[in-house]
C-alpha cells in the first residue's frame, strides 16, 4: 500500500483523537471543570480502530498493542453514559466484533508479518521496548478511568487519568521523534497541552473546594 495512503489513515485517527480533546477541552474551559462529553468516547472509538489499522500497516506492534487494550474501554464508557445502547444493533455488533476478527486472521493467516512485527529493521528492540512502554503507561490511563467510573457508576476523567496521560504522552513523543513518526509527534505533542491544562483545572477545583 502507499504511504500516503498509510499516513492519510493515520493522520485521520489523530484528527479525531484532537478533536475530542478539543471538544472536551472547550466544554471543560465554559464549566470551569474538567466534563466528559458524551462525543469524548464515540470519536475515542472510530480513531482507535484506525490508529490500529496504521500501526498493522506501518509494522509497528507498540501502536497496536496500545489501541488493543483501550478499544474494548471506550465502549464500556460508552454502555456507562448510554451512548452504547443507541447506535443501531448492526453497528454495535461491527464495531465490537471486527478488531477481534482482525486479530484473529491476521494470527492464523499471516504468520510472517508478525515475525515482522518484532523484527523491523527500522524499530531496533530497545526503541521497541521504549514504544511498548510508553503506551502500556499511556493506556493505564484508561485502566484507571475504567476503574474510577465503575466504582462511581458514571464515566468521568479523575486526576489521575490526565496525570497517566502526560507521563505516556511525554514517552511516545519521545518514541516518535526518534522514530520519525509524523502521525504520533503532531498528535502527543498537542495532547500534551490539553492534557496539562485538565490538570490545572482539576487541582484548582480542589483547591477552591478545600
Amino acid at each position: 500500500m502507499k504511504d500516503w495512503i498509510i499516513y492519510s489513515i493515520g493522520f485521520l485517527a489523530q484528527i479525531l483523537f484532537s478533536s475530542r480533546l478539543i471538544i472536551q477541552w472547550i466544554t471543560s474551559e465554559k464549566q470551569r471543570k474538567v466534563i466528559t462529553p458524551k462525543t469524548f468516547w464515540t470519536l475515542s472509538l472510530i480513531a482507535s480502530f484506525l490508529l490500529f489499522i496504521y500501526g498493522y500497516l506501518r509494522l509497528d506492534f507498540a501502536i497496536m498493542l496500545g489501541q488493543s487494550l483501550t478499544y474494548f474501554i471506550y465502549i464500556r464508557n460508552l454502555q456507562l453514559q448510554g451512548q452504547w445502547q443507541k447506535f443501531p444493533k448492526v453497528v454495535q455488533y461491527l464495531l465490537f466484533f471486527v478488531p477481534i476478527f482482525i486479530v484473529i486472521f491476521y494470527f492464523n493467516n499471516n504468520q510472517i508479518d508478525v515475525d515482522l512485527l518484532f523484527k523491523n529493521v527500522d524499530i531496533p528492540t530497545w526503541l521497541l521496548t521504549l514504544g511498548i512502554v510508553a503506551q502500556v503507561i499511556f493506556t493505564l490511563r484508561f485502566v484507571y478511568q475504567w476503574i474510577h467510573s465503575e466504582r462511581n457508576k458514571t464515566s468521568t476523567l479523575p486526576l489521575g487519568f490526565w496525570v497517566l496521560s502526560l507521563i505516556g504522552a511525554g514517552l511516545i513523543l519521545t518514541y516518535a521523534i526518534i522514530r520519525k513518526d509524523p502521525v504520533l509527534f503532531v498528535g502527543h505533542l498537542f495532547g500534551l497541552i490539553i492534557y496539562a491544562r485538565n490538570t490545572y483545572l482539576i487541582t484548582q477545583t480542589k483547591t477552591n473546594n478545600d
